[in-house]
């Protein structure tokens, strides 16, 4: 054998060994079937429950097998969606703004209120009794635990570093004695056991487990007092991803915004479905609905720049700010 012949079979051979060791692309789904992205702040089993009705009917209405894929924090939502590993998906607005500039997703529909007016709000909360105030709690003197949401989360982390710790040039690291993550339910828990001081939460998440209706549940919502309530944040998105079949998406989006609407004896059993989901009615809506946390994250960028006499962050968060508040200006006047 020559020995150019042997060098090209050994560099054959080291290329396959390489791309042996490769990790293989995540798989998207078959065709025919959508993969459904939830997020759940409570537990599994929980959300199983509460979303399988709702997608037995997508399924039944679209043709389509529909898929669930749940997750435990956003990040991975917006890495399956990146990857095309799900379709569609029910977002929190900050993890859908990151899924729109990360994962090719677009907001085609959004959530409403059950009963009431539509928003809701982050919290901060603390054991009921426990004599904890919001002031003892911004001492910052390093001696209680607390916990935030997820990265990603806009009532559990964004909200209250916008309008709460940021404004104050608090930073939580620095702060509390020790900073968790989690998801609302098991910071709930945590609170109401003792094991936390304080945790972020919101009042969706708390009605949710109110509905449960589960002795544990009832006894940790009962445990908890609110002492921090945000300004009212936007209903929640749903984001496909932009590159989905045309044909798919007119299927998507002609079930979810004709899904419980009506007086027929269909539409109020349909009602009843979303409301173990906390939500109404979807309604349609596009990424300018991300606007109100755009501005947020600009908003808490600014003073964190400020806070650390950043002159070059400052001005990037400012020419951001202005922007999102431009492109509002613009949809206000173009409504009006």
């Amino acid at each position: 054998m020559t020995p150019v012949r042997l060098s090209l079979l050994l560099a054959a051979g080291l290329g396959l060994a390489l791309a042996a060791c490769q990790p293989k692309a995540p798989a998207g789904p078959p065709p025919g079937t959508v993969r459904f992205s939830i997020m759940s702040t409570e537990n599994i089993q929980a959300a199983q429950g509460a979303w399988t009705p709702f997608l037995a009917d997508m399924e039944k209405a679209t043709g389509l097998k529909i898929e669930p894929y749940y997750g435990t924090n956003y990040i991975a939502l917006i890495e399956a969606m990146r990857f095309k590993q799900t379709d569609v998906g029910w977002f929190t607005n900050q993890s859908g703004l990151e899924a729109v500039r990360r994962s090719g997703g677009e907001v085609f529909a959004r959530t409403t209120k059950p009963d009431g007016p539509d928003g809701y709000q982050a919290l901060i909360v603390v054991k009921k009794g426990s004599g904890l105030t919001l002031d003892r709690i911004l001492a910052c003197d390093r001696t209680l635990d607390f916990a935030m949401g997820d990265a990603k989360s806009t009532s559990g982390t964004l909200a209250p570093m916008t309008w709460l710790f940021g404004p104050r040039n608090i930073r939580p690291e620095t702060c509390f004695k020790t900073v968790r993550s989690a998801n609302h339910e098991a910071n709930l828990f945590a609170v109401s056991m003792g094991q936390l001081d304080a945790a972020t939460n919101n009042s969706q998440s708390i009605a949710r487990l109110a509905d449960q209706k589960t002795p544990a549940a009832q006894k940790a919502v009962a445990d908890i007092e609110v002492v921090w309530r945000s300004p009212t944040l936007p209903e929640d998105p749903m984001v496909w991803r932009k590159d989905l079949d045309p044909a798919l998406k007119a299927r998507i989006r002609d079930f979810v915004l004709s899904y419980g609407v009506g007086d027929t004896d269909e539409a109020k059993r349909q009602r009843e479905v979303m409301r173990a989901i906390q939500t109404g009615p979807f309604k349609p809506a596009d990424d300018s609905h991300l606007l109100p946390v755009r501005e947020m994250e600009a908003t808490a960028a600014l003073i964190e720049a400020r806070n650390r006499k950043d002159p070059a962050a400052e001005a990037k968060a400012k020419a951001s700010l202005d922007q999102v508040q431009a492109e509002q200006k613009a949809l206000a006047a173009k409504a009006g």
